[in-house]
């Protein structure tokens, strides 16, 4: 997979980027950058935990998650409760 992870991590960047900068005003380097230093993106990288399975509202979502809480594992898409079915 290592092979694949560049194009898989340059495809949700660009996602990403473009969700942040349409929600949120963001210039494309400023997303990036916020994108890049969030834990969001560390799980997205890490191989081990095969995050390219969700679509890029999900990661989108993880990121805002991260944002509000300080972890992106509570997003609705990572957590299972009675709301998730």
């Amino acid at each position: 997979m290592k092979q694949y992870m560049p194009f898989i991590l340059k495809y949700y960047c660009a996602e990403i980027v473009q969700r942040m900068g349409a929600k949120y005003g963001l210039e494309p380097m400023d997303a990036l950058r916020r994108f890049l230093y969030s834990q969001t993106y560390a799980m997205l990288a890490d191989e081990s935990l095969e995050m390219w399975d969700f679509s890029p509202n999900a990661i989108f979502d993880m990121w805002e998650t991260e944002q509000v809480t300080g972890n992106p594992r509570d997003s609705l898409y990572l957590r299972r409760d009675e709301y998730v079915g």
